[in-house]
């Protein structure tokens, strides 16, 4: 209902919005605020107008679908920086559009903006590929619905171009240039950013020859300089816009701070706007066109196949080359000596030893018996381990660890659920056992180990759902910008994580069946995967569904039944793989 009313008043709410947002600006940043959020252009200067055409930042100045797509998907990057789990970002920027429409006026246009938004953020968040063309038909469906004769109209296309180019472009560059720009909240947050940027700007380029006759040349470098000041431009504009309908409300704080944000994007535009070559006329009929997206979907092909070189391509027209560190090659410099992790090959079992420089060592589960794991610890380089974690209290787990108190010294021993032989051995051997759940936190050194599952509440259980394996500790490991999630025997499909993007991911159960691992790696975008698993296992581990899934998500994958310990170098902002 309050939605219907805010429809209703939309041009009184227009209007008190505009007027919020010059309150305290400059004429020229006051002029852009009211392009940015309302689309209203014409008290742009035309110098203004003519750097952002010229600089292929004209979208930014009017409300369309792609407008608000490219807003919202620059939104996520931000929120996700900031630690909010992806389901509550989905929320929070649904939730932006919803309010931002009646603040912009309620227009047909902006309300078709507000549908192609809303649906193109689905289509390119949807766990897998099927689901986001799934999404993106439904947004033809929805927008077709309200409007048949939107089809000839450009915004219309525009968004639906960038959407598309964001689907199939931004997750395998974003994987990429993570790799270029390093690990960190904030770096996989840039690399997003750009990601999304350089994915719709590629694909709405044909468009705009088409349409307009014209071609930036410096679009793509404008967009990325731009980047890091649009969202933030947009987001306090809509705040002032909103807070503009409340009698009274001080404005010129909040305008002040959007002026500086508009002011860069604005020195940004003239100065990729002047060159001779910014813009190029081009003349695109309807076959030159189709010629120019078979040409941009070959290019795409040629990304699928090799990816590192175009991602290469794309860091130096960047102006940000830097050597791409990836799983299976080393970076152009080794990684200073920093953390070494191995996951050991002990059979059908798993065991995962954390070698942070300078600090004791830390064993993650010790396979089963009989597999000499003190030797294997010696082989290592270890002495002595800070800590043993036993996640689940099964012999493929557990039994290395049992017969390695007493062999070799243990400082303390960490469990979720453990039998009480067990239990008393530890503690008659000096051995400190300690109950860890959700929450529980090691810091060894530089190390942190994370509990991620399961809660407190649940370990009291005989189990969940009669499977024990769901009542196993679920860890994540970070060293400074490293980051690897174990699961353990507990897979995705009944075990509810929320890991964000990680670099290594350890398979759970050896690799079993798991319905839930698509949409992990969807969320956990991992650089490299590793299987523990016994060579000629008679469960048929790891399954063709789950090496598939890996495959088809582009996760370089490791098995220790093919290739034995598999250990990995970490570094400062890089990691490669020891053979």
């Amino acid at each position: 209902m309050l939605v219907l009313v805010a429809l209703g008043q939309s041009g009184e709410i227009r209007q008190r919005g505009s007027a919020g947002l010059g309150e305290g600006m400059p004429a020229r940043e006051a002029a852009l605020a009211r392009g940015f959020v309302l689309g209203e252009d014409d008290r742009i200067d035309e110098k203004t107008e003519e750097d952002f055409r010229r600089a292929g930042l004209s979208h930014l100045l009017a409300v369309s679908g792609q407008n608000v797509t490219l807003l919202a998907l620059l939104a996520m990057p931000l929120l996700g920086a900031l630690g909010i789990p992806l389901r509550e970002r989905l929320v929070w920027v649904l939730g932006l559009i919803a309010v931002y429409v009646p603040v912009a006026g309620a227009g047909p246009s902006i309300q078709r903006a507000g549908v192609m938004g809303a649906m193109g953020l689905l289509a390119t968040l949807g766990g897998r590929r099927a689901s986001r063309l799934y999404a993106l038909a439904l947004a033809a469906v929805v927008t077709l619905a309200i409007d048949p004769r939107i089809a000839g109209d450009v915004g219309w296309q525009l968004s639906f171009a960038a959407v598309l180019g964001i689907l199939l472009l931004a997750s395998p560059l974003w994987e990429r240039l993570v790799g270029a720009l390093g690990q960190g909240r904030w770096r996989r947050a840039l690399a997003e950013g750009v990601a999304v940027t350089v994915a719709a700007t590629l694909a709405t380029a044909p468009l705009i020859a088409f349409h307009f006759e014209t071609l930036s040349t410096t679009t793509l470098f404008a967009n990325v300089l731009a980047l890091p000041a649009v969202a933030p431009a947009m987001w306090l504009g809509m705040c002032a816009a909103a807070l503009a309908q409340l009698p009274g409300v001080p404005l010129a704080p909040l305008n002040g701070l959007d002026a500086l944000l508009l002011a860069y994007v604005a020195q940004v535009a003239e100065w990729c706007a002047a060159p001779e070559w910014a813009e190029l006329e081009v003349h695109l009929d309807g076959e030159g066109l189709i010629a120019a997206y078979l040409g941009l979907g070959a290019g795409i092909l040629v990304f699928w196949r090799w990816p590192r070189a175009v991602a290469a391509v794309v860091a130096l027209a960047l102006g940000c080359w830097l050597p791409l560190p990836w799983p299976g090659g080393a970076a152009a410099d080794p990684p200073a000596r920093g953390l070494r992790v191995e996951v050991l090959d002990v059979g059908q079992g798993d065991a995962i030893l954390f070698q942070p420089a300078g600090a004791p060592a830390v064993l993650v589960d010790g396979g089963p018996p009989g597999d000499g794991l003190a030797h294997k610890l010696s082989e290592a380089g270890v002495d002595r381990l800070g800590a043993a974690i036993v996640t689940h209290d099964q012999s493929d787990h557990a039994g290395g660890i049992e017969e390695l108190l007493g062999a070799f010294p243990v400082d303390r021993l960490l469990f979720a659920r453990l039998h009480r032989g067990l239990l008393a051995r530890a503690a008659a051997l000096g051995t400190d056992p300690q109950r860890i759940a959700e929450g529980s936190e090691l810091r060894v050194g530089g190390l942190r180990l994370r509990v991620l599952w399961p809660p407190p509440e649940l370990l009291g259980a005989p189990t969940v759902g009669s499977d024990p394996n769901q009542l196993a500790l679920v860890i994540e490991a970070r060293w400074r910008d490293f980051s690897m999630l174990l699961t353990a025997d507990a897979e995705a499909e009944a075990v509810p994580l929320e890991p964000g993007p990680i670099d290594v991911l350890k398979v759970a159960h050896h690799g079993s069946d798991d319905a839930g691992l698509a949409s992990l790696l969807e969320r956990a975008r991992p650089r490299l995967a590793v299987i523990s698993v016994g060579d000629d296992n008679p469960y048929g581990h790891p399954t063709p569904g789950t090496l598939a899934t890996l495959r088809g998500h582009g996760v370089p994958t490791l098995r220790t039944d093919e290739g034995g310990n598999i250990a990995i170098e970490v570094g400062p902002h890089s990691m490669r793989l020891d053979r």
